[in-house]
């Protein structure tokens, strides 16, 4: 029986009946040209095919192995007299890697410079799109009784394409990603996988022909300890079904880590008629290249590159990219302290470093040098059960004997030295400590220092992207616990763990603590979130093994794109086209909380929902706490404990009253983050896909908007894919002093209607914007004894807080009506004599005009006729005596008046009364 891949040669009656039948072949095909021209005859008459018109295909195999070389147009009736069909390369030929088939001449030739082949093997590692024909499927999990656990739609629980590789579901479905494939010969599928959490099932398997799955050990894939890991599994000839298939098993709010797979290669298929162009980032600098290599650092290269291009002195570029970024200009952030081993005189220099690597410029504009390096100081001591040699290094010292880092002394009889390790003194990295940094991008190891020692404690460096695991790992061979321990046989501790430690964030922050056993992949224990106050925590170890200790510090979460930091400090404004509307929330800055509504389990225990607020302020800081101290309560009192504990602008704890448990406290537990980054503060409804429906509250009824403010959470669960919002309305509302009072919605008891949207409605009269010269308006009084009060007043209802205050009270002098009256008295009297002042005035002046016009007409008569001469002397001319001649006699004001109306005689003339020479009574003329 001949072996899979290899041919055999038929007997000599099959070989008659397979030249037979290959005869027929070639006259059906030849038949069927013929007829093709003859029917093609009557239509428009068609050019030979050139060779850029058709290419090359195989027919498929017959049962001896052999097949045909055809042409095959690329067009179809577009041209004619194709290559007649040859004999073609067994069906089991193949190029190697580096090589394709050129079906012209039906020979392997080495692929050109910048591309590359498998030869017998395809590769898929370039995933912005699922390839073509991979598939990705989900189900819900099966229990054993048969019956689906969860009736929840899984259909979005699928692998997802994430550029340079594929990431699994992370939720309690499962997901498979699937492809098959048809082998001409054996080959073989092998892959890279990163698999850091055990809380995910993840299997790989084959299923051949008759769908029988590979049964070996392969199939369960082990969780990796170093970031990447190689797979490689057999195929056999044949069809060939592989299959990635996870599923997660979550608890309580944690969020599993994906699974991820890049780079798959399979080999054993049919022949390649091509070679592959590199990717960007990649190139191949010879002929026949199986794979493309990346690009160095600094470096960067098109699709299809025969080599790197350098970047521009001002760029840089990561290994394999495909293009540069512009060089920052270098801060205080781009280098790092260390010490140096201790020297012979027992000192030890301060070193300035800049992180590698370093992409950051020294010559551009505000960028800082580096720091002078060089500064000696003495070595710290040992640590304890270590003592300083000649040469000023510490070595433990010898069983039997302790030291607190000086002189090793021997322990006193009956009694046993405690061993163990006390690190409180960092001049280097002890022999047993290792440290690194994994790549949160890649998930590659870049072979550089995560950690540093600075004298008194050891700190993350900088220098790696934010996304960067920096791991520090302590290994411990065993342990040797006191015999007075051994010999308690209900205490199943065997050692324990301590450490003291601090996270200072600017930006969202993790830090896992995990524990692995004798080889065993490292598990998180323990996490913390944020920014995080001196502290000490403690575990338990209750097994005898080899433990291995590991401290990973990432400034950024894996799954989220951190763009900026905003925090609120308190303050807000609002313009309308009426005013300015400024409010102060520094009053509403403290931590409050709110209790929900009671409620009960399936068994009868009664609980409730506990939340707690932080509003704003304190410079982005989440200064809302929420524990889970179940293990404090077995603690004796008196003794330090350890209570799980989150940070956030609002969390929510379960809280069971002390009248429950029977303990002297409440028993809290399941913290979750409601809040931990602020959105934004608006008057809006909606901001950012949050929004706060108004009709979850009662309605605002002062004409003031409520003030929303608007958060996210980082938390990731099944149900809530895009993690939870939560929003806070502060009103304006004048009847509840601060900080006021807080509620839930009426119809959604727990502050959620779905579990992943929380609303909460504070009210309290530091929500009412601050007092302006609008909120305040002016009452004038009546004028009392000469006094006139100005009063300011609030407008009713007052609908602010804070801000500018009332201003006092305004005295005026003013008159009353007594004072004016006698004021008018004066007035008239004085009008009165001024007016009869100018009436004598002017009458006289009339007297001086009457008098002339008279003498002007007397003058006028003389000249007619002649008059007798005058019998006594007259008054020159131009004398001015009229007066006293007219009014000689006394007469009184009304009498002058008289005399002066009657004047003018009925006859229209005037008469002038003159004396006689003599004196005797006037005649007239």
């Amino acid at each position: 029986m001949a072996e899979p891949g290899h041919s055999h040669q038929p007997s000599a009656r099959g070989r008659g009946r397979n030249e037979r039948h290959t005869v027929r072949l070639l006259r059906l095909l030849l038949w069927a040209g013929t007829a093709f021209q003859v029917t093609q005859g009557t239509g428009p008459e068609l050019h030979a095919c050139k060779e850029s018109e058709y290419h090359y295909e195989y027919t498929a195999c017959d049962s001896t192995g052999s097949r045909w070389r055809v042409a095959v147009p690329h067009t179809p009736g577009l041209c004619t007299s194709l290559p007649d069909p040859v004999k073609g390369t067994e069906c089991s030929f193949s190029c190697n890697a580096g090589e394709f088939l050129d079906m012209k001449d039906q020979s392997c030739k080495p692929c050109a410079e910048g591309r590359y082949s498998l030869g017998t093997g395809i590769r898929f590692d370039e995933w912005d799109e699922l390839p073509h024909g991979f598939a990705s499927l989900s189900a819900n999990m099966e229990i054993d009784d048969g019956l689906s656990e969860s009736t929840e739609n899984c259909t979005s629980s699928k692998w997802v394409p994430r550029g340079d590789y594929i990431a699994s579901n992370t939720d309690e479905c499962t997901a498979t990603l699937m492809y098959a494939v048809n082998l001409k010969q054996s080959g073989t599928v092998n892959f890279e996988y990163y698999y850091p959490d055990s809380s995910i099932i993840f299997e790989f398997f084959v299923q051949n022909d008759q769908c029988q799955p590979n049964v070996d050990d392969s199939r369960w894939m082990k969780t990796t300890e170093k970031g990447w890991e190689f797979h490689s599994v057999e195929l056999n000839r044949g069809n060939n079904v592989l299959y990635w298939r996870t599923t997660a098993f979550s608890v309580g709010s944690k969020v599993s880590k994906a699974v991820l797979v890049r780079n798959i290669a399979i080999t054993g298929v049919a022949y390649t008629s091509e070679c592959f162009p590199c990717k960007p980032g990649t190139y191949a600098a010879k002929q026949g290249s199986s794979f493309c290599k990346l690009c160095p650092a600094n470096t960067y290269s098109n699709k299809g590159e025969t080599s790197c291009h350098q970047c521009d002195p001002d760029k840089y570029s990561e290994k394999g990219s495909s293009s540069c970024k512009v060089r920052p200009a270098c801060t205080d952030k781009d280098y790092f302290y260390t010490h140096t081993a201790c020297d012979a005189n027992g000192e030890t220099q301060l070193m300035y470093k800049w992180a590698k690597p370093k992409i950051c410029g020294e010559d551009l504009e505000g960028a800082v040098k580096l720091p002078a390096s060089g500064v000696k100081n003495r070595c710290p001591p040992c640590n304890p059960g270590f003592f300083k040699t000649n040469n000023s290094t510490c070595e433990p010292c010898p069983y039997g004997s302790y030291s607190n880092g000086s002189d090793c002394t021997h322990c006193p009889a009956g009694t046993q030295p405690a061993v163990g390790f006390e690190y409180k003194w960092w001049n280097t990295l002890p022999a047993n400590m290792e440290t690194t940094v994994l790549s949160g991008i890649n998930f590659e190891y870049k072979g550089m220092t995560g950690w540093e020692v600075a004298g008194d404690y050891i700190y993350t460096a900088v220098g790696a992207s934010d996304n960067d695991f920096m791991i520090l790992t302590l290994v411990v061979p065993g342990f040797r616990p006191p015999e007075s321990v051994m010999a308690d046989t209900e205490n199943k501790e065997v050692a324990r763990i301590t450490f003291v430690f601090e996270t200072i964030c600017s930006v969202n922050c993790e830090l896992y603590f995990m524990v692995g056993m004798n080889s065993r992949t490292n598990t998180p224990v323990e996490t913390w979130k944020g920014s995080k106050g001196k502290q000490s925590y403690t575990y338990t170890i209750e097994e005898n093994a080899t433990m291995s200790f590991t401290w990973a510090f990432q400034r950024t979460t894996f799954h989220e794109a951190i763009h900026s930091l905003c925090y609120n400090d308190c303050t807000f404004t609002r313009n309308t086209p009426a005013r300015t509307f400024n409010y102060n929330f520094s009053t509403l800055a403290n931590t409050v909380t709110l209790a929900g509504g009671s409620s009960f389990t399936s068994k009868g225990l009664k609980y409730f929902h506990h939340f707690t607020f932080s509003l704003c302020g304190n410079q982005g800081k989440k200064m809302s706490v929420c524990t889970d101290n179940v293990t404090d309560l077995r603690i004796p009192e008196g003794e330090s404990g350890f209570s799980k504990s989150i940070a956030a602008y609002v969390c929510q704890a379960v809280i069971i009253p002390p009248e429950v448990t029977g303990y002297k406290a409440g028993v809290s537990s399941q913290p979750v983050s409601l809040a931990d980054r602020l959105i934004g503060v608006t008057t809006d409804m909606t901001l950012d896909g949050i929004t706060s429906p108004a009709e979850l509250f009662h309605p605002e009824s002062l004409g003031i908007p409520d003030v929303i403010f608007f958060y996210r959470s980082n938390d990731v669960t099944q149900s809530c894919s895009s993690g939870r919002s939560t929003t806070i309305r502060v009103r304006c509302n004048p009847q509840k002093s601060a900080p006021g009072s807080l509620s839930l919605p009426s119809t959604c008891s727990d502050g959620t209607c779905d579990g992943c949207n929380f609303h909460f409605l504070w009210e309290s009269v530091a929500a009412c914007p601050l007092c302006s010269v609008a909120d305040y308006h002016a009452i004038v009084s009546s004028c009392v004894a000469g006094i006139q009060k100005t009063t300011y007043v609030w407008r009713e209802p007052k609908l602010c807080s804070g801000g500018i205050s009332l201003p006092e009270q305004r005295v005026t002098i003013c008159k009353t009506i007594d004072f004016w009256l006698k004021v008018g008295i004066s007035a008239g009297t004085c009008t009165a004599i001024l007016l009869t002042v100018l009436t004598c005035y002017f009458w006289k002046k009339n007297q001086k005009l009457e008098y002339k016009y008279s003498k002007l007409v007397m003058n006028a008569t003389l000249k007619d006729c002649d008059l007798p001469a005058a019998d006594s002397c007259a008054i020159m001319e131009g004398e001015d005596v009229e007066d006293d001649l007219i009014f000689t006699s006394k007469k009184s004001l009304f009498g002058k008046i008289k005399s002066f109306t009657s004047k003018r005689t009925p006859d229209g003339f005037d008469s002038v009364p003159l004396k006689t020479s003599s004196g005797g009574p006037d005649m007239d003329l």
